[in-house]
């Protein structure tokens, strides 16, 4: 049998969780704790930032933001040289070495004026360490550009994390075409600690059983998938890559 030779990884919030990082949809996941008032769902949302943004900074800040020193772990650094689409905005990746991959909802440590989706917009570094911690929301609001009178947020004045949110959807901000191209391109396709909940995992699946190729699912509680060209690993991403070298 050939060498298969281009694999494409895609990586969800397991591969972060040794990290210190909590997955969403755990006991302390990310998307089951929310704010006083508002689900996960509800804070994830353009509308909360458009709406309430000072609601949606101080959420994404307490449980985001707050893991922004993390390290990458040994999948990570493992995956550094790798064909590699994430998931995770943790940006652990690029602090592994991987030059090239793509973050596909988007990167904790940037972010963008805010903007019509669609539009071409650059990426910058979030100043998320010049927040005072003290009085949190004034100053969420003045390092993301916010006026402190109308407390809603100014297009091409304002800035926005660099998140794809519950009601946006994939532009090429994001590099989704490039994305689908790799895709597209792949001789096999490696999913790692997803769940298989979003639609990025779910137009590669697509593109897989399309094109009949097989695929792989890592996770110690992996999602069965109707497609029969699938191997299942049931173990954790750094239990893998042991057994892969």
């Amino acid at each position: 049998m050939n060498e298969i030779n281009n694999i494409l990884y895609i990586t969800g919030a397991g591969v972060s969780e040794e990290s210190g990082i909590p997955t969403f949809r755990g006991k302390d996941g990310f998307w089951k704790i929310g704010s006083k008032n508002y689900t996960p769902q509800e804070m994830a949302t353009r509308r909360m930032y458009k709406e309430n943004p000072e609601q949606f900074l101080s959420w994404y800040y307490k449980r985001f933001a707050a893991y922004r020193n993390h390290g990458p772990n040994k999948v990570h650094h493992w995956l550094a040289n790798k064909n590699l689409i994430t998931q995770n905005i943790d940006g652990l990746d690029g602090k592994a070495g991987n030059q090239n991959y793509i973050a596909i909802h988007g990167r904790l440590d940037q972010m963008t004026l805010f903007h019509t989706q669609g539009d071409n917009v650059a990426t910058q570094q979030a100043p998320w360490d010049s927040v005072d911690e003290t009085s949190l929301t004034e100053s969420l609001l003045e390092v993301f550009k916010i006026s402190l009178s109308t407390r809603k947020p100014m297009k091409s004045q304002s800035f926005k994390p660099y998140v794809l949110l519950f009601d946006e959807y994939y532009t090429e901000l994001y590099r989704i075409s490039e994305a689908q191209q790799r895709m597209i391109d792949a001789d096999k396709i490696i999913f790692m600690g997803t769940s298989f909940s979003v639609n990025i995992t779910q137009m590669a699946l697509e593109i897989a059983v399309t094109q009949n190729k097989p695929i792989e699912v890592v996770d110690p509680y992996p999602v069965r998938i109707p497609y029969e060209n699938t191997t299942y690993h049931r173990m954790k991403a750094s239990e893998y890559i042991e057994r892969a070298d």
